[in-house]
């Protein structure tokens, strides 16, 4: 058979393919020279892009229940955009805007440490970081300037010697010093003046509108509900420092940037930040904007919802403040009654209280549904000059969180804890009998005194009358090492896992710098070296609720998307996170926890908490210290059923009836829905 030649084919696919190609070629050149021809020629004189970043909506921050406490409200921003800048005429603009903004009585943002009168400039007060930085190299480069040398330098680094008014120039070598300072730049606008009234606005915008570097923005303004519910839990949001710059800047931070200074603002940072937009801009040779497009959509922060109950919150607050006042006037009142009898002892009656802490854990998860610390302070007015100033200079220090860093002597309220141990390792049973002669002296230079002489009891007794002789014995026969170890399981010493900033305790033998054999009875009954937040106390007693079985404590239930509709995280209740099992028998759990609710109906809290209407288990504290006593109640209710832990201490308060009062009026609000203004109308007794 004849074969067809084949060549002729390969022929004709080849043109035509060769045609198509052309053809493409031919409409793309159509394209770009007629249909589109005037865009493209305006491009090609294009000589650069920029690139400007917008800052991302932070997120919000609410309680369990979705009631704010740091949430956005939106404020008029002046911003000068460089990009829009057509010539040097960045002195004349900011002139403009300044007299707008005094003719309107508002503000623009002055960083200047340098004030004008008549006798002309001078430094301001506190000013010498800012003058480090104006006289470092970056700057003037030049030490040990006066004022007017100051001014002179940065006068003539901003050209603003045509300025005759002193009062004016200074402004704009203010702003102009601001801008430097702040990084702006064809990527970086400048934040002329914040939160600024609708009537300036319009004013600005109606003289500002062929200067199209003035805008006016929308930005979200940090706003704080309630400033005195959780301030040592929240927290603030603040301008970047130079070396929060430096440590971020990789992480997408601008100069102009804020961030979480601490509390939950900055412990949560990554989650509330958003990610930041970007928009470019071409601009051609002569300046000329030729296009502009956001390529990167601006994504706001998360919403966080905290485990803080906002209602019982208020209530821990109150009544621990409460409390305090009354452990000081009581103290007071017994200072005066012993120096007119002539008494032998005239002080440490709690006359010396003002402060403590208060925390409720939900044993499901140990979550944190309270915190107070008192003093307590108003956080919405940090960066009030006035306030602030007052805060970081009060004695009794209002910052300082009780709570989470405060690390107190536990007294007997550590006892549990020891029986435990000695349960558990089999060297005491709960039978086992201790005859109690008030003075324990085994080891002579370490004496421990007893309140009562209480002759032979086991240990539901001794813990029901807090006797310190017996736990000294148990003490002795237990050991320092098992009884730290113990601890740790307990979560006393360790730090809890809670999301903020919090102290770890220490834990006596372990964490000691010298230890002799002595230390141990000391130990025992919660002395010698052991100090613990209460947020650990609150923790350990729920831990004992809990059958030895401890989980991470915490403060965040739940993550969401800016829209709320999206969850990113969520801390379920059910499903906690384990952190330590003590290994404690059921056995051995049962006994201590009757000792412990003995505690409540016939030993040294029968006269307070025992009068509570739902039956708690706990333990009364007292800790010698410098000054008045420190006083300590833990417990854990129902008894039978438990559902949450309280552990409340106050420094100096002496006698252990405010520390339970305070606990009670908590778990009032937990149990019977106590409101704040219930709580104001019917305060309990100190009778009770």
């Amino acid at each position: 058979m004849e074969k067809k030649p084949r060549g002729n084919g390969r022929v004709i696919v080849c043109i035509a393919l060769i045609l198509v190609i052309f053809a493409g070629f031919v409409l793309r050149l159509f394209d770009w020279q007629i249909v589109h021809g005037e865009e493209y020629r305006a491009l090609s004189k294009a000589s650069t892009s920029y690139t400007e970043t917008s800052t991302a909506t932070r997120g919000e921050i609410l309680d369990v229940n979705g009631a704010a406490l740091a949430v956005n409200e939106t404020v008029y921003t002046i911003v000068l955009n460089k990009i829009y800048v057509g010539k040097d005429n960045t002195n004349d603009i900011i002139r403009l805007l300044i007299g707008l903004m005094d003719g309107c009585g508002e503000a623009y943002i002055d960083a200047l440490p340098i004030s004008v009168g008549e006798g002309g400039y001078t430094l301001d007060k506190g000013s010498a970081g800012d003058v480090a930085y104006i006289e470092s190299e970056a700057m003037l480069g030049s030490e040990g300037l006066t004022a007017d040398e100051i001014m002179a330098g940065l006068t003539e680094r901003y050209d603003a010697e045509d300025i005759d008014d002193a009062a004016v120039r200074r402004a704009v070598v203010s702003v102009r010093y601001n801008m430097e300072k702040k990084g702006y730049s064809y990527s970086q606008v400048y934040v002329f003046a914040e939160d600024v009234s609708s009537d300036a606005v319009a004013v600005v915008s109606e003289r500002t509108q062929t200067i199209p570097s003035v805008e006016i923005r929308l930005k979200a303004r940090r706003v704080i509900k309630n400033g005195t519910l959780i301030p040592h839990i929240l927290g603030v949001v603040g301008a970047l420092s130079e070396e929060e710059y430096e440590a971020h800047r990789s992480d997408g931070y601008q100069l102009d940037d804020t961030i979480g200074k601490f509390g939950i603002e900055a412990a949560m940072e990554s989650y509330l930040r958003g990610q930041a937009g970007e928009k470019t801009i071409v601009k051609d040779a002569d300046g000329n904007i030729v296009s502009e497009e956001e390529t990167v959509a601006a994504i706001p922060g998360n919403t966080i919802y905290l485990t803080i109950d906002s209602r019982i919150q208020a209530v821990a607050n109150y009544s621990l403040q409460r409390n305090i006042r009354l452990a000081r006037a009581a103290g007071l009142a017994q200072v005066a009654t012993a120096k007119s009898n002539n008494a032998k002892q005239q002080s440490r009656y709690g006359e010396d209280c003002v402060a403590g802490g208060a925390v409720m854990l939900d044993l499901r998860d140990f979550s944190v549904i309270a915190a107070a610390s008192a003093p307590n302070y108003d956080i919405s007015k940090y960066y009030d000059v006035d306030y602030s100033a007052w805060l970081y200079s009060n004695e009794d220090a209002p910052m300082f969180s009780r709570v989470f860093n405060g690390a107190f002597s536990p007294g007997s309220a550590y006892k549990p804890c020891v029986a435990l141990a000695a349960l558990q390792e089999g060297i005491i049973t709960a039978s086992t009998s201790i005859n109690c002669t008030k003075h324990y002296d085994y080891y002579e230079n370490y004496v421990v005194n007893c309140m009562h002489n209480h002759g032979y009891l086991s240990l539901n007794t001794a813990m029901a009358q807090s006797c310190n002789y017996y736990f000294a014995e148990v003490g002795r026969r237990t050991g320092i090492t098992t009884m730290y170890l113990y601890a740790e399981k307990f979560g006393l010493g360790v730090k809890t896992g809670v999301e903020i900033d919090e102290s770890a305790g220490v834990l006596a033998g372990r964490d000691s710098t010298t230890w002799y054999e002595g230390n141990t009875v000391q130990a025992a009954i919660g002395q010698s070296d052991n100090t613990f937040t209460p947020l650990q106390m609150a923790t350990y007693v729920a831990t004992v609720a809990n059958n030895g079985v401890r989980y991470r404590t915490h403060l965040v239930r739940e993550i969401r998307n800016y829209e709320r509709d999206e969850t990113v995280l969520y801390n379920d209740p059910e499903d906690p996170e384990v952190l330590s099992d003590a290994g404690l028998s059921k056995k051995n759990l049962n006994t201590v926890k009757k000792a412990m609710r003995s505690v409540i109906t016939e030993g040294t809290a029968v006269d307070c908490a025992g009068t509570y209407p739902i039956a708690l288990a706990g333990k009364t504290g007292t800790a010698e210290n410098a000054g008045s006593d420190h006083v300590t109640f833990v417990c854990y209710a129902p008894y039978d059923k438990p559902e949450v832990a309280v552990a409340v201490t106050i420094e100096h308060g002496s006698k252990g009836r405010f520390a339970q009062l305070t606990a009670m009026d908590m778990l009032d609000a937990y149990f019977y829905g106590k409101t704040l203004a219930e709580e104001k109308r019917s305060p309990r007794s100190m009778s009770e």
